[in-house]
């Protein structure tokens, strides 16, 4: 797997990054094509300043936010990737702190403890650059400030959700880019970060329950080309007893996906060899066995 998931912040002060593996100190040991941004006229009559603390270094600064009036939703992806119009939320989703370089996703600004405070100033503050960015944000600028987020999160530590969520919307950025390649490195990354969640990590996980992480773990896999994998964790949302009843059928969907692009190789899966495996997983108490 690709190391160099933070190129392009040399400029800020990063140099040394190219061997970082975010998922190292982890606690569990254990193309779309690419569719121009619908632009306003004045862009910046959608957006507005929100005051806000940085909990590392105690600066206000003005973080730039997007007004809930100001986007529209266009089509919603199977990966819970959406596409808008108007103006991009993404692109404002992460805060970042110019006099010290602390970033992170806005959800999670404020979700920092007092011992990764001291890795943030000795891994980041004693190398930030501090930039402007300006009053409004292109898609560069979003995978910069994403970029800078997860290199954050690897300095603290930060669970393995926050990083695969972090490498998962980079991914989306890289989506809508039209840059097949670094999309597909940032959803493995994103794909490795959920599994060590789903084993170490209580839900839910940035909203989502047991179910539906399943879900988005069985369509991450689908689509770094896992199909077998894909398939387990599908059929395990198709299975379970209280599962919403859309949340299964979009599981059926994808199933269906993989068994066509699975037939278009030569390669069929049937539903035999599938459920072997499955009892194979549970003799081996593997992950399936928290559902039993």
């Amino acid at each position: 797997m690709d190391n160099n998931l933070f190129s392009d912040l040399e400029n800020l002060g990063f140099k040394d990054t190219n061997q970082l593996n975010i998922y190292q100190n982890s606690e569990s040991k254990a193309a779309d094509t690419v569719k121009p941004e619908e632009k306003a006229v004045d862009e910046d009559s959608l957006l507005y300043d929100r005051t806000v603390t940085c909990p590392v270094c105690g600066s206000v600064f003005k973080a730039r936010s997007v007004k809930n009036s100001s986007y529209r939703i266009e089509e919603k992806q199977s990966d819970y990737f959406i596409r808008y119009s108007i103006v991009n939320p993404y692109f404002y989703d992460v805060w970042l702190c110019n006099d010290c370089g602390y970033a992170a996703m806005k959800s999670e600004f404020d979700k920092i403890k007092e011992f990764q405070k001291d890795s943030v100033k000795t891994n980041i503050s004693s190398k930030w650059h501090g930039k402007d960015y300006g009053q409004i944000y292109d898609l560069d600028i979003a995978i910069e400030r994403y970029k800078l987020s997860l290199l954050n999160f690897t300095v603290i530590n930060a669970p393995a959700s926050k990083k695969a969520m972090n490498c998962l919307k980079i991914a989306w950025m890289y989506r809508i880019k039209g840059d097949a390649e670094k999309e597909m490195t940032f959803l493995k990354n994103a794909l490795e970060g959920f599994n060590t969640a789903f084993s170490n990590e209580r839900c839910p996980i940035f909203g989502m329950d047991l179910h539906t992480l399943t879900y988005l773990i069985g369509e991450l896999n689908r689509r770094v080309g896992n199909y077998e994998e894909a398939l387990l964790w599908f059929s395990k949302v198709i299975t379970a007893i209280g599962v919403d009843q859309k949340l299964k059928e979009k599981a059926r969907t994808q199933k269906d996906l993989i068994k066509e692009a699975r037939l278009l190789e030569g390669k069929d899966i049937t539903i035999e060899e599938i459920e072997a495996k499955q009892e194979e997983t549970k003799k081996k108490g593997g992950f399936f066995s928290k559902f039993k």
